[in-house]
């Protein structure tokens, strides 16, 4: 059976029906007053996706399903189930969600009896993070109960069904007593909520230390009752019973279960209390940080990765006509004590490589930190962007500071891509730009220029982050929302801490371990009239550098960038004893690049890579003068390179 838009009669649902001729029901998964809950097939993204089916008591009850369902998918976070379709029938809606193996905190608690604090309150941090972000949205949850946290097997916690029990809330659903109609469930409402009063993030916030409470105790707060009415009555006259084997989370829950909401923390400082109490295990908070969230359903049989396309650097011109430049991530480095003023020159020869991925850099929530630590990886998560497809990242394209997901259709080709970028520069934003602040730091949104979409992220440490939505083709994603999701992320990431570090140290002979601004001196730069070489501008992590003259007419720049191959890069030619490619006009009339491979390697996604130094040379001269000048340059600085990178490996 095929159940479309227009479906006119009440159906009973069995598996293989099909909901809008693309979610294929296999199985039931979970039951409640809100709706049943089928694990289904997406024959369209080719997904396991989790398939809600709720029938609201009339029209407007619908309308509100729809909306809060509209709501809850613009919430991208780790520990937040994100919703990835509505499908409205006459009788019957359906919300789709993402699929997650778990168990919900009240199976678990049921099958095993009640959580030691620990594992409760590292479910309640993840849980608080959540709703952090929502209320940031300005989303209410509305039904924080044990029924709706989603527990994996490796203790990653998942909130769903964000306003979903609100918005099917009707008179007859709800419970009256002489202070009016209450929405909820009785054993977790805040006592605010209980007496009638509208349930906002305060509420969210007692919920959720009802739901802490009845994990580790057994019980609700309110005790044991036989009636929902006595519930009620306990709520509203704010009796809150002490916890008994709460541990180190008894200090934290009893804050959340203030009686009244202006003594209560809000989300986010909920947050900071059950971290501090009782965090998440570091394999839990290493997950959440590299996208490993779930055991994911195999995957469906894929193509060979088609050969990388080409998404070129911006030259000086364009830098100069825009704020922020294409950056790039890579390798990895630690550098302890490296910081971003002044260039040391020394690389990472003396790196040691540390045994875990911690979860945040040094330093306060919503900084970069030291730049050549600085792990733009960390950042991005593949699985939080699968509802647009395919998702894989790529952590070896373009300039070291930069990391890239791809997104694939269904012939397996990249259709699209999100690249986050590390500047070492200030954020700043123009009267047309809309802003707004989370956390620590501020989130530009910038129009769509064509196929690209921009967000910038000013960081707490002055400096920013570009997150870059991209379409290559059509049908694609959306660049936007792309770059939104994948913002989203980011900022999650921002709110816990600091950039994540680097795990490695780059591999001996790579360009990671050079200063680009100490390969070319004041005798090679002479070759360019006009260019004043004491004046240097270092890029993120000391691996790009440019040089101009005082009119900004002429102009040098040098950076280390990565690539799948460059054979289709400009003419060939020999330089230092290096094979090169030499591209003039590659932006304009007034400019030339050179390409010169450095050394050539497969990446962790066994992607063949070149990691190769580019030069780019722009000013008034002919075309001709400036390739003479590229081509020396970039003979200039590949014979410093052989040998700074020889006195390393003689150290």
């Amino acid at each position: 059976m095929s159940l479309g838009l227009g479906v006119t009669v009440l159906v009973t649902l069995e598996a293989g029906d099909k909901i809008a001729d693309r979610y294929l029901l296999e199985e039931p998964i979970g039951k409640g007053g809100m709706g049943v809950v089928w694990r289904a097939w997406d024959e369209t993204l080719k997904r396991r996706v989790a398939v809600k089916c709720a029938r609201p008591d009339d029209g407007e009850a619908a309308r509100r399903l729809k909306k809060e369902a509209q709501y809850a998918a613009r919430l991208h976070h780790p520990n937040i189930v994100p919703v990835f379709d509505f499908v409205e029938g006459e009788t019957a809606c359906w919300i789709v969600m993402e699929y997650v193996p778990s168990h919900s905190l009240a199976q678990l608690v049921a099958a095993n009896g009640p959580l030691t604090p620990e594992d409760a309150g590292s479910i309640g941090c993840q849980v608080a993070a959540a709703l952090a972000r929502s209320h940031a949205e300005g989303v209410v949850h509305g039904d924080v109960t044990p029924e709706n946290v989603l527990v994996t097997e490796e203790g990653v916690a998942r909130l769903m069904d964000f306003g979903i029990a609100r918005a099917l809330w009707s008179d007859t659903t709800q419970t009256h007593t002489m202070t009016g109609a209450v929405r909820g469930k009785p054993k977790y409402l805040a006592p605010e909520v209980a007496k009638g009063g509208p349930g906002d993030e305060k509420a969210d916030v007692f919920s959720l230390g009802a739901s802490l409470f009845a994990a580790v105790e057994g019980r609700s707060p309110y005790g044991e009752a036989a009636h929902p009415m006595a519930y009620l009555v306990r709520a509203i006259e704010g009796h809150i019973e002490t916890p008994e084997r709460a541990g180190r989370l008894a200090a934290p829950m009893t804050a959340l279960l203030a009686a009244e909401p202006r003594h209560r923390p809000n989300a986010a400082e909920a947050y900071k209390l059950l971290t501090q109490a009782t965090p998440p295990p570091p394999h839990v908070q290493e997950m959440l940080h590299d996208g490993r969230t779930l055991s994911l359903a195999p995957l469906t049989s894929r193509l060979p990765r088609p050969l990388r396309r080409r998404r070129r650097s911006l030259t000086l011109a364009a830098v100069a006509l825009i704020a922020v430049a294409a950056l790039t991530t890579g390798l990895l480095v630690l550098l302890p004590g490296d910081d971003d003023g002044g260039r040391s020159g020394r690389g990472a020869a003396d790196a040691k490589p540390s045994t875990s991925a911690p979860i945040s850099g040094p330093g306060e929530a919503g900084t970069i930190g030291a730049a050549r630590t600085a792990d733009p990886c960390a950042l991005l998560d593949a699985a939080s962007l699968s509802r647009f497809g395919d998702t894989e990242r790529d952590p070896d394209y373009g300039r070291f500071d930069r990391c890239d997901v791809l997104v694939k259709n269904e012939n397996g080709d990249e259709a699209a891509g999100v690249q986050v970028n590390l500047d070492k520069d200030p954020a700043e934003f123009g009267d047309d730009v809309a802003t707004r602040r989370v956390g620590n730091v501020t989130v530009g949104t910038m129009q769509r220029d064509g196929d690209d979409c921009e967000r910038i992220i000013a960081t707490a440490d002055s400096k920013q982050i570009v997150v870059v939505g991209e379409r290559y083709e059509s049908p694609s994603p959306d660049p936007c929302r792309l770059a939104d999701a994948a913002t989203d992320h980011v900022v999650g990431v921002l709110d816990r801490g600091a950039v994540p570090r680097r795990t490695a140290e780059p591999a001996e002979r790579s360009l990671a371990r050079l200063d680009a601004c100490g390969l070319l001196d004041a005798a090679a730069l002479r070759r360019l009239p006009g260019i004043d070489p004491r004046d240097p501008a270092p890029d993120f992590g000391d691996w790009g550098c440019e040089w101009s003259s005082p009119d900004g007419d002429t102009g040098v720049e040098l950076v280390f960038s990565r690539d799948n191959t460059l054979e289709d890069d400009g003419d060939p030619t020999v330089l230092a004893g290096h094979r090169s490619y030499v591209s003039p006009r590659e932006s304009g009339d007034d400019d030339c690049v050179v390409r010169t491979p450095h050394r050539s390697y497969t990446n962790s996604v066994g992607d063949e890579t070149v990691e190769h130094l580019m030069v780019t040379v722009h000013g008034p001269q002919t075309v001709g003068r400036l390739c003479e000048g590229a081509e020396a340059l970039a003979a200039t600085a590949t014979k410093k390179i052989t040998k700074e990178l020889n006195e390393m490996k003689g150290k």
